[in-house]
């Protein structure tokens, strides 16, 4: 095998490791899982081996209009209780994954969330967790990366999970302290790369095309891996502040990552070398930038948007043009007309799905914003999904079914309140299309314009008031 493989696409990622010795992984009888999740932690009626039903019924998106039909349905199906907060949910084909603060990563079956097993690591504090093919990719407490081969189900329908191999690995430190350092003649050669990261690992992203894995932390740095080789091939300060997300563009490249320093970076890999280049600084939001997700246009024109979510509860676009540019802007005239407000509170995670958006927020909700008009996007809040507790901390999509008439797909949803509830959504193409249409007249009939969709819906935060009345009278100080 040679990383030209990789490169073609024709083999998958897990082809390219020996996989090492397992962590430890659990596929668990029920009598083993009913007495490690007990009932002091996890009450019956919230239980993972007794998920509840549905919350609610099918529910219809609010509509502008009472007499035209909802383009949008949702319901609650499931929810459960975790063993402490959630940081990161993963999704690997028909498998959900979460990780939290303890030392398991659990595995639910995504559409009733009954429990597969859980993979038991050696460090906890899982705060963040991507695939790739059939690998899983985590970070740790001990600022490292697992890397995971889970088996297929259609082939092996027991959770066997083993571990590939953790980064950095003993040969990374024996190259940082042992290599020789450079002579007078080449000054011109950099300095060993520090493999390890000092803080928190907030995000990863992963390169298909050319087997890159990057890092970033609250220690400021971004690290690029080959996962081929195993090692850290750079290492660079990102930011001024801490790193909370990152997005890679997959069809060329682009590297975005977002900061508590209010600004949200792009970088590219130096072309035949390691070493990455900072492209642009897209700087707009004043407060800090916790969310980023990336999201490719339904039409031929292929054109990708990047969104970014803050902790001011205001959401920001830009678009790409074409696939090859590297110019990210708004094209709008108006700067305002490319920053709607999404939430009153904090962002803390964004995801996308053809051309719907989904934000998670600090004031306990998730929202479902539509984009329209790719010729001058706008955005429409189509659905508010209620029924967490607490601040909602990761979010994850899968896509069931796509047809012209509908799309049916899941929504994993974590929150501080340590629960984890999966939403079924279903939206229909046709009535969503006469919708946008009727909403393109209503706008321009309004002044300036405004998106009226969004005084529809008022902040709903289901904390406690003194929690609430303290969070206002801290805004109203700021």
């Amino acid at each position: 095998m040679n990383e030209n493989l990789l490169i073609s696409g024709k083999k998958t990622l897990s082809t390219f490791f020996k996989e090492e010795i397992i962590e430890d992984y659990q596929s668990p009888s029920f009598h083993h899982l009913s007495q490690t999740l007990s009932p002091t932690h996890f009450p019956q009626s919230s239980s993972p081996l007794f998920p509840q039903s549905p919350e609610s019924l099918w529910s219809h998106s609010p509509s502008l209009h009472p007499s035209q039909n909802s383009s949008l349905l949702y319901c609650c199906i499931s929810s459960l209780r975790h063993d402490g907060d959630v940081y990161s949910i993963a999704v690997l084909g028909d498998l959900v994954l979460t990780g939290s603060k303890s030392r398991r990563i659990h595995a639910w079956q995504s559409l009733d969330c009954h429990t597969k097993g859980y993979i038991r690591t050696n460090s906890g504090e899982i705060r963040t967790m991507i695939t790739q093919d059939n690998m899983l990719f985590t970070s740790h407490k001990d600022h490292k990366i697992r890397v995971w081969n889970i088996k297929s189900f259609h082939t092996n329908p027991n959770f066997r999970p083993k571990k590939v191999t953790t980064l950095p690995n003993i040969t990374n430190f024996k190259t940082f302290i042992f290599r020789p350092m450079s002579h007078q003649q080449h000054k011109s050669i950099s300095n060993p790369i520090n493999p390890l990261h000092k803080d928190i690992i907030s995000c990863m992203a992963y390169y298909h095309i050319e087997g890159i894995l990057y890092t970033g932390s609250f220690d400021k740095t971004i690290k690029a891996w080959r996962l081929v080789e195993r090692k850290c091939i750079d290492s660079f300060i990102g930011h001024s502040n801490k790193i909370n997300d990152m997005v890679i563009n997959q069809q060329n490249g682009y590297l975005f990552t977002c900061s508590s320093d209010g600004t949200v970076k792009m970088w590219l890999r130096v072309y035949g070398e390691t070493s990455h280049a900072l492209i642009k600084v897209l700087i707009f939001h004043t407060s800090p930038i916790n969310a980023l997700t990336l999201s490719t246009s339904p039409s031929q024109n292929h054109n990708s948007f990047l969104y970014s979510g803050s902790f001011d509860g205001s959401i920001k676009f830009w678009e790409q043009e074409m696939i090859i540019s590297s110019q990210y802007n708004n094209n709008l005239g108006n700067k305002n007309d490319s920053l709607f407000q999404g939430h009153q509170f904090a962002i803390f995670c964004l995801v996308s799905l053809d051309n719907l958006v989904l934000s998670g927020s600090e004031d306990s909700t998730i929202k479902i914003f539509r984009r329209q008009n790719e010729k001058k996007p706008s955005h429409e809040c189509v659905a508010v999904l209620e029924g967490h507790r607490g601040p909602i901390r990761c979010l994850a999509t899968l896509l069931q079914k796509e047809t012209k008439d509908e799309i049916n797909f899941l929504v994993f949803s974590a929150s501080l309140d340590q629960t984890f509830k999966v939403w079924r959504v279903k939206v229909l193409q046709d009535q969503m299309k006469n919708n946008c249409k009727i909403e393109e007249d209503k706008r321009k009939e309004d002044h300036g314009g405004r998106n009226k969709s969004m005084d529809l819906y008022e902040p709903t935060p289901v904390l406690s008031p003194s929690w609430v009345n303290w969070k206002l009278h801290r805004h109203s100080i700021h």
